[in-house]
């Protein structure tokens, strides 16, 4: 019986040479693609993959927040991170979220299926790279005491798409809230932060992982 897989990432070149990657390997099948957070969130939804590998950087909804959604509302799917990112902070807010493996791209290959199948075993795996620049990974990072924590789960989705460019009616629409109670997130969430204009939220945002902007 194959692993069923979806795939998450906002690049279609890199969709496509992962699906082509996992084409090539007996008892894995793709199932699905999603270019954004909350396309990743309706995927999985409508298809109960067992494995979905997860780029960080995705617009509308970063795949971190996603790995914590998906992990709380689809216990039977599991998340493998495959991301440039190799920061402790990165790293430890993955497995926070819920995620069984982190890849990084520039490794991707014999390392994702390993991780795939890793995580489908309900097994960790985290890129021989990472173990070798940051030994503490193979034992458990520690929190890293990032700003983030500051924030809710809704105010970090708020966050990434003020960072997009979304105005308050857009992110309302999106979420399903009040034009002023995103407003009184945006005012909560900046505050919370210590920044006062939009272009330290972009840079800010950017280095936590948190936009897909480049």
């Amino acid at each position: 019986m194959s692993t069923t897989v979806l795939l998450a990432d906002d690049h279609t070149i890199i969709r496509e040479g992962l699906r082509a990657l996992l084409a090539t390997e007996p008892h894995l099948a793709v199932i699905g693609e999603a270019a954004t957070g909350m396309q990743v969130l309706e995927e999985t939804a409508k298809l109960s993959p067992d494995v979905v590998v997860m780029d960080i950087g995705m617009p509308e909804l970063n795949g971190i927040e996603a790995t914590m959604l998906i992990t709380q509302q689809h216990p039977g799917t599991r998340v493998v991170i495959l991301s440039v990112h190799s920061t402790s902070e990165h790293i430890y807010r993955a497995f926070q979220a819920g995620a069984y493996g982190y890849v990084l791209k520039e490794s991707a290959g014999r390392e994702l299926v390993d991780a795939i199948r890793a995580a489908h075993c309900r097994k960790q795996y985290l890129s021989r790279k990472i173990q070798d620049d940051l030994p503490e990974a193979a034992t458990g990072l520690r929190n890293p005491a990032s700003p983030l924590e500051r924030l809710s789960v809704r105010e970090k989705m708020v966050l990434q798409l003020v960072v997009e460019g979304k105005t308050s009616s857009d992110i309302a629409g999106k979420l399903g809230l009040s034009p002023k109670t995103i407003e009184t997130y945006r005012s909560r969430l900046m505050q919370k932060l210590e920044i006062r204009d939009i272009p330290s939220l972009v840079k800010f945002a950017i280095q936590h992982g948190l936009s897909s902007l480049k």
